[in-house]
């Protein structure tokens, strides 16, 4: 049931954009979306050890390795990601399958290409920016984000945005994946029962 409200509000705000005088519903739209994705990845299957969530900035990170877009910088970020013992979800903008590929490419699509629950995977609606997704979703879910898209255009809403507790960094050198170490550190209520 998640998923379709999730589909529904993703198509609304679709519509929302491309209908003229219709923008207003984004404000509904929008945050039912997020809501969802939060929902969906906390339902996704994890450990005690997985309760950490990360957001990857997918259309950010396929261009690390060496500018070309790709799928497998996404993969190498998954995979460490998890390897830290985090939950990584992936959002993309609407244009990644052109970008990679030919053709439109949507969120079961690209799950299954990176070896993740679909769950976990959102191709945000076309003519909607991903950084809101992305930026809202850190916010609701005390995530992570890795990227290294600065978000200036979003500070002003997203104040946090130019902190190290949320941003993560990282290249490719010499083939390899560098991802700094920081983010969100485990929050100690959650440890000690809220004192």
């Amino acid at each position: 049931m998640l998923r379709v409200i999730l589909a529904v509000s993703l198509l609304g705000s679709g519509a929302a954009l491309a209908v003229p005088g219709q923008s207003d519903w984004l404000l509904l739209t929008a945050p039912c979306a997020v809501a969802c994705l939060f929902l969906l990845l906390r339902r996704a299957p994890h450990s005690r050890k997985t309760e950490e969530r990360v957001i990857i900035d997918g259309s950010n990170v396929m261009h690390w390795a060496d500018g070309a877009p790709s799928l497998d910088p996404v993969r190498a970020v998954v995979a460490e990601v998890s390897r830290r013992g985090l939950t990584p979800g992936v959002i993309f903008d609407a244009n990644v399958g052109y970008k990679i590929g030919d053709r439109y490419q949507d969120d079961q699509e690209l799950a299954r290409k990176l070896g993740l629950p679909e769950a976990q995977v959102l191709v945000v609606p076309k003519g909607t920016p991903a950084d809101d997704y992305i930026l809202r979703a850190a916010r609701d879910m005390g995530a992570t984000v890795v990227s290294n898209d600065r978000y200036r255009d979003w500070q002003r809403t997203y104040p946090e945005v130019v902190s190290d507790e949320v941003l993560l960094r990282g290249s490719f050198r010499e083939g390899r994946l560098h991802l700094k170490e920081g983010g969100r550190r485990p929050r100690d209520d959650a440890r000690s029962g809220g004192k």
